[in-house]
């Protein structure tokens, strides 16, 4: 039961990240996509997947974290 629900959010959480399509160049991962967007309020679809993203992000570190200490 641990596994499969360790797996289900393991999955959702790749999904979510996956999603989540900001400045997804090369150029500007290295700082080349320009100054203009550095302040950005999230909103709608965007601000759910980022909250989304924190929650699944604490249960996957906390499950993970569970399944090392007690295996």
């Amino acid at each position: 039961m641990f596994q499969t629900l360790f797996l289900i959010i393991t999955l959702l959480f790749i999904g979510v990240v996956l999603l989540q399509q900001k400045n997804a160049t090369l150029g500007s991962m290295m700082g080349g996509g320009g100054g203009d967007d550095i302040i950005q309020t999230r909103r709608g679809a965007e601000k759910f997947l980022h909250q989304t993203t924190i929650a699944l992000a604490i249960l996957f570190l906390g499950f993970g974290l569970y399944a090392m200490i007690v295996a």
